[in-house]
């Protein structure tokens, strides 16, 4: 299937990103469709992997989590001479395994991955960063970057529309 996506099928995106619980109904109404195109359209786009999946945007603070931290690492290819040379997405993969753990990505630069965690508190991350972080194999060093304001947090995609939404 190609992935060409025509003005009403980023609309939907858009609309989606805004509020993932609007019913086909809803965005055929804001886009001029009917009913059974938005249906198609976002049925195809979830065949595509254009539409990874849904989820509700929680509060972390609310929750308890109000701990936010950036951790930069890099990590030896060997940990020994004789040794195969480690992956550096494997080690990235297992990082992402562990549940305090919002985002992985292997980056360039004097370090190798960023991390973006969330916690309880500072100790929770000092207890991350000292128990789980510094014991993945091939891990040589780290800095932990604390938040201390948040001023945008966000999984949304910059859509371009060209007024097809009725608002």
């Amino acid at each position: 299937m190609e992935a060409k996506l025509d003005e009403k099928d980023l609309a939907i995106l858009a609309l989606l990103q805004e509020n993932c619980r609007m019913t086909a109904r809803e965005i055929a109404q804001e886009i001029g469709s009917p009913i059974t195109t938005v249906f198609a359209k976002i049925k195809r786009m979830e065949q595509l992997g254009i539409i990874k999946g849904y989820k509700g945007v929680l509060d972390h603070k609310k929750l308890d989590f109000g701990v936010t931290a950036f951790i930069l690492a890099s990590f030896s290819y060997r940990t020994n001479r004789e040794e195969t040379p480690l992956s550096q997405r494997a080690i990235a993969e297992q990082i992402s395994k562990f549940p305090e753990v919002q985002e992985v990505h292997i980056i360039s630069g004097d370090w190798d991955i960023l991390i973006k965690v969330k916690a309880k508190n500072v100790e929770a991350i000092g207890r991350f960063v000292v128990d789980k972080l510094r014991t993945v194999k091939g891990i040589e060093k780290t800095l932990t970057c604390m938040v201390f304001d948040t001023l945008k947090e966000t999984t949304a995609i910059p859509i371009p529309l060209k007024g097809l939404r009725n608002k």
